[in-house]
């Protein structure tokens, strides 16, 4: 006989729709020891019944010693594993871009040079960060460009540059990972880069203003602050650094 804690989770399981958060709340109560009694909603009529019955809107529902803890996010709560609060600022989403993209530099440099250390690394890394973070502004441009407008000088001036900035930051990505028309990547990243440094630097160290950062796109809540100055500082970088060698 089984010495683990049992609850009663009930979940729709349907030939065409299976609850995620139902399929989430049996793992996370497998994972905190529990024996899961799994009680699968397998109409429609089923789900509307049950939903009466406990007087609940939503599925799944797990109980507990006879105590109902009500639905995926609760049993987080309950064990004290909730997620953050969504509207709380953080770095990691662009974090996230920059480890991925050095990451991405040193393999790349091992397979092309037998060494993690290469002057290439750090060019790939500038270039790979770049070009990730054009593809999340990219997947949503407006929302990108309505929150860019918000502090970005020459965009509050010219908003056809806000909906053109992602573009021109992959374009630029792309041309300096393989060191191609550097005639057109290197004013186009010292352009942008300049002008959102200045941008950055006039919000956050001037104007003190708290705000989010549109630098990974319209989903991420990024403070605008060091972490998005060092994207722009680091084109303007990348961009002085291919004047000054042109070649390798």
């Amino acid at each position: 006989m089984s010495s683990k804690p049992t609850a009663q989770l009930y979940r729709m399981v349907m030939d065409k729709h299976v609850c995620p958060y139902g399929i989430k709340s049996k793992w996370l109560l497998e994972r905190e020891g529990f024996a899961v009694e799994d009680h699968h909603l397998t109409t429609r009529e089923e789900t509307d019944a049950f939903k009466e019955k406990h007087g609940v809107k939503t599925t799944p529902q797990t109980f507990i010693g006879g105590s109902r803890i009500g639905g995926y996010t609760d049993l987080q709560k309950h064990f004290g594993t909730g997620d953050k609060d969504p509207d709380a600022k953080s770095y990691t989403p662009v974090l996230a871009v920059f480890a991925v993209g050095a990451a991405l530099a040193i393999s790349l440099a091992l397979f092309v040079y037998d060494t993690p250390f290469h002057i290439r690394t750090a060019e790939w890394f500038v270039a790979f960060s770049m070009a990730m973070l054009a593809m999340l502004k990219l997947q949503d441009v407006e929302q990108f460009s309505t929150m860019f407008v918000g502090y970005d000088l020459l965009g509050k001036r010219w908003v056809p540059y806000a909906y053109a900035y992602p573009f021109l930051e992959a374009i630029a990505a792309v041309l300096m990972a393989g060191r191609i028309l550097p005639w057109l990547s290197i004013p186009i990243a010292l352009t942008i880069g300049s002008i959102g440094a200045a941008s950055v630097f006039y919000a956050v160290y001037i104007q003190k203003r708290d705000i989010k950062c549109a630098c990974v796109g319209g989903s991420g809540n990024v403070p605008l602050g060091f972490i998005s100055l060092s994207e722009n500082l680091a084109m303007i970088g990348m961009a002085i650094w291919m004047v000054l060698r042109p070649t390798l």
